[in-house]
């Protein structure tokens, strides 16, 4: 600061400085508050198919998108997206690395775009919006249906949250949203 002669440039390199430090400081004694603000914020392109499922399904994304980068025609190289998940699979990387986890999605917990901090199983619980084109409008729409509401089959859902296609019941389905929900309300006696 003593090599900037006039006050503006003090002042942003000042405040540069400081929230590098309090993002530090959270990343170090807050973790969890950390890496949920940062992949509700930051992380562009978050999939869950490829985040939430460990370890070893992050690690096989990345090597495949740094296997496309080195690749000699144009049509085989990244696409933009991927480009900008790479960012996001290389945090994922890091949280597994220390001993994080993400919880399964969950119809009744999860938040249309945020990501929810679990402290007792140190882990992330996902939003909506991490399935794979699953939009905000379509997130805040199960947000607001399920309001006072027990679901008892996912036929049910699928009724009262009329914008889901069923393509994203079924990525729910396979993110494990709705736990042990049977797929009919019907069920035989015989």
């Amino acid at each position: 600061c003593r090599k900037i002669k006039y006050m503006f440039p003090k002042a942003h390199a000042v405040a540069y400085v400081m929230m590098a430090l309090r993002i530090a400081w959270f990343k170090v004694h807050r973790p969890l508050a950390f890496y949920a603000a940062y992949f509700s914020i930051r992380a562009k392109a978050f999939d869950e198919k490829y985040m939430c499922r460990g370890m070893d399904v992050v690690k096989a994304k990345i090597d495949e998108i740094h296997f496309k980068k080195n690749a000699k025609d144009k049509k085989d190289r990244p696409t933009a997206v991927e480009e900008d998940m790479l960012v996001t699979l290389e945090v994922v990387y890091e949280f597994y690395l220390r001993g994080f986890t993400f919880a399964r999605m969950d119809i009744q917990r999860s938040h249309a775009v945020h990501f929810l901090i679990d402290r007792e199983a140190r882990a992330l619980i996902p939003p909506f919006t991490s399935v794979a084109g699953l939009g905000e409008t379509v997130a805040w729409d199960i947000m607001e249906k399920r309001e006072g509401k027990e679901f008892i089959s996912i036929e049910e859902f699928a009724m009262c949250c009329n914008k889901l296609s069923k393509t994203h019941i079924e990525q729910l389905k396979e993110a494990g949203a709705f736990g042990n929900m049977p797929d009919s309300s019907q069920f035989s006696l015989f």
